[in-house]
């Protein structure tokens, strides 16, 4: 196992910078540029700084190293100010885009900040584990014609500008109202959710069922990722709005969502993610060292289980062959883990090609400069084991594609006669999760999908019990973290009404 811990250098931690962009056009005014449309669409797309990969394979530091603020005004002022820009319908939770941008462009960071922080309370997170490519980057008129602008990259320059310089401002809150509400899940949704409904005068309380606030974000996403300091400040400013935060409480067993509603609270919000893991279901799945992803990143991230004098220490990876199977990016997460863990060889084994993969490009970039193999139609048949019940070896079959499923991918179809063996010590499974059954047993009258997920309008998170309402993972199945804080804002909103008006 390798020797390098999460919060140590590893040795250097970054490449040289690229050179400087040029130099930006003289502002007549003080404040933006004056600078043509034309002018602006000849800008190139600037590129994020980034740890050498030969190092940040064997360290947990951040990989993208975030824009200078040279970097960040030359990327804004790609920007033409779009007199109805598409970004804005392109994101989740309504970003001001444009005016936030124009502030970059202006050198006016916190005051960018500012603007996000009315529409987006976790600006330094979606900064960096968003999809923004295929969200607010995907409809950007620049993009029609060259790189779309970097969105996503100034979001989280101008949220960590303000973080370091501690320029971050406690907004006036209205008058309370004497409404109490319970927020179960501090997730992306729920951690929305409470940071609007405070806003709105409501006490609000978040229980987390784990001893660590955060969710997915500090239980899922690895350091080198989405560093833990940058969730904990954004909770830390939620907690100084007057959200109160409690832990080691699992709603269902410590108390149920009843016992809540008869204790005080007019409303609950149920954010509680989809935490239970899938397996491939096939033979050899109980052999020593094969582990769900969500158990292999949570006992990384959240139980320093890369330490093996740790309680809960994981397989030990160092030296070892490593195969995670999926093509999400939580299987990303977990090879490139079990990488800088001291993996011999990590792979992904994936059933269908590298174009249909779900995960996001930056990642499977990033993945294979770390050195991470990748084998694609492949579908596993069987985990073989040696004689004391130790994994040894997967037993797949090469597939080729046929026509699109449901999913709109085009359908593995296996080769007759492909069988082969892979040579593996551990694996890791990444191939989806589904809605812990624990809110569905002792919450009667709640009504729930066959898949497990909370039955909810998906404009207002109401349920079909009054005063219950839900949004996140647990109503739509696994997806990305600014769609569950869509979600979150919805049901505030609604919420806000319902305590209002007393009506259903």
């Amino acid at each position: 196992m390798s020797d390098v811990k999460p919060g140590q250098d590893g040795g250097a931690q970054e490449q040289a910078r690229p050179a400087p962009a040029p130099p930006a056009p003289s502002s007549t005014d003080g404040g933006s540029p004056k600078i043509s449309a034309k002018e602006r669409m000849k800008i190139p797309r600037q590129k994020m700084p980034e740890q050498d990969a030969g190092e940040r394979s064997r360290n947990f530091k951040e990989v993208n190293l975030g824009f200078t603020a040279e970097l960040a005004r030359m990327e804004a002022l790609r920007c033409i100010q779009c007199p109805k820009p598409l970004c804005v319908a392109g994101c989740p939770v309504s970003v001001q885009i444009r005016d936030f941008i124009q502030s970059v462009a202006e050198g006016d960071f916190a005051g960018a900040a500012r603007l996000i922080k009315i529409d987006n309370v976790l600006p330094a997170i979606c900064g960096r584990v968003c999809p923004q490519e295929s969200q607010c980057e995907a409809v950007c008129t620049v993009g029609k014609k060259n790189d779309p602008v970097a969105i996503g990259r100034l979001e989280r320059f101008v949220a960590d500008y303000e973080r370091d310089n501690r320029l971050q401002q406690v907004m006036d809150l209205p008058a309370p109202t004497g409404k109490k509400v319970g927020i179960v899940g501090s997730g992306p949704a729920g951690l929305t959710c409470a940071a609007d409904l405070i806003r709105m005068g409501h006490a609000v309380t978040v229980f987390e069922a784990l001893h660590e606030l955060g969710g997915v974000l500090v239980y899922g996403i690895p350091e080198f990722r989405l560093p833990k300091e940058i969730v904990h400040a954004e909770i830390d400013g939620l907690r100084q709005l007057g959200v109160e935060f409690v832990t080691n409480a699992v709603i269902g067993l410590t108390d149920t969502v009843d016992e809540l509603l008869q204790n005080g609270y007019d409303a609950i919000f149920i954010g509680v993610g989809a935490g239970l893991p899938y397996f491939l279901d096939i033979p050899g799945e109980n052999l020593v060292g094969i582990y769900s992803a969500n158990e292999f990143l949570t006992r990384v991230n959240l139980m320093r289980a890369y330490n093996p004098t740790s309680d809960t220490p994981v397989f030990r990876v160092q030296g070892k062959d490593v195969a995670v199977f999926g093509g999400g990016n939580t299987a990303m997460d977990a090879v490139r883990t079990s990488k800088r863990l001291g993996a011999r060889r990590a792979m992904i084994l994936y059933r269908r090609s590298e174009a249909e993969m779900p995960a996001r490009i930056e990642e499977v970039h990033h993945a294979k400069e770390e050195g991470v193999e990748f084998h694609t139609l492949i579908t596993p048949l069987e985990f073989v084991g040696d004689e004391s019940g130790w994994l040894k070896s997967v037993r797949c079959l090469r597939n080729e594609l046929g026509e699109p499923d449901s999913s709109g991918r085009r359908r593995p179809v296996p080769v007759k006669g492909s069988e082969h063996d892979i040579p593996i010590e551990m694996a890791v499974i990444a191939v989806g999760n589904g809605s812990n059954p624990i809110i569905r047993q002792t919450t009667p009258g709640l009504e729930f999908t066959k898949r497990g997920t909370i039955v909810a309008d998906p404009e207002t998170g109401k349920t079909t019990r009054p005063g219950l309402f839900a949004g996140g993972d647990i109503v739509t199945g696994g997806a990305t973290v600014i769609l569950a804080m869509g979600a979150g804002r919805r049901a505030a909103k609604s919420i806000d009404e319902y305590l209002k008006s007393g009506t259903w």
